[in-house]
């Protein structure tokens, strides 16, 4: 028990540091976004509702159980089913980052995304930490369909992009779920600063090189 709340201390503030680096960067603004870690016991800590990733209090962090009830801290993030649905197909998962990032959240909207995989591989990082990012269909926040719609696509890939909506990206730790959900915002804005140009994105061979590591 002494172990679980020494790790739930730690990741309070860790998830605090994270959330205010994603919004001192722009990353989020508002009250949007939200960030949960997995706990060594299966439990979750994750933001509270309608609040500001860029203000967090550790105390006030919300905690769920392994079964998904609220047992601790401020009422949890509305969007809590998104982290659960990652979390259920993805055992692997420490840690789920979801933002409304402005250039992941343009690219969304896009008429032309191909919704197998929106972002054509333009780095090599890009590949490396988020790989294929599919597009899930539009459903209106808090519908339970949005939550089947990402437990479909879940299973295969650690991230996934919900239409005029935002990213939604699973890692092993805080910081492999932060880092990812990074360079996928920076690959949106990239592509959107492309559009019209001719590109020579990575080949498949050279994506597939990178898949192997």
């Amino acid at each position: 028990m002494t172990a679980v709340l020494s790790e739930a201390s730690r990741v309070r503030d860790d998830i605090c540091a994270v959330g205010k680096s994603l919004f001192d960067r722009g990353l989020t603004a508002g009250s949007t976004g939200n960030i949960s870690v997995r706990l060594s016991d299966g439990s979750l800590l994750m933001t509270p509702t309608n609040a500001s990733l860029g203000d967090l209090d550790p105390a006030r962090l919300s905690l769920l159980d392994a079964d998904g009830k609220h047992v601790d801290g401020d009422r949890p993030t509305k969007e809590a089913f998104l982290h659960r649905c990652m979390y259920c197909e993805r055992p692997a998962a420490g840690a789920v980052v979801h933002l409304h990032s402005t250039h992941a959240v343009a690219v969304s909207i896009l008429a032309d995304a191909d919704p197998t995989d929106v972002l054509p591989p333009l780095t090599a990082y890009y590949v490396m930490r988020v790989g294929t990012l599919p597009l899930v269909p539009y459903f209106a926040p808090g519908d339970e369909a949005l939550a089947l719609a990402v437990k479909a696509q879940a299973g295969k890939h650690h991230a996934v992009l919900l239409a005029n909506h935002g990213p939604v990206v699973a890692g092993t730790s805080l910081r492999d779920a932060q880092y990812a959900t990074e360079e996928l915002e920076e690959t949106a804005r990239l592509h959107l600063l492309l559009a019209g140009r001719a590109l020579r994105p990575l080949t498949p061979a050279q994506v597939e090189t990178l898949r192997r590591r």
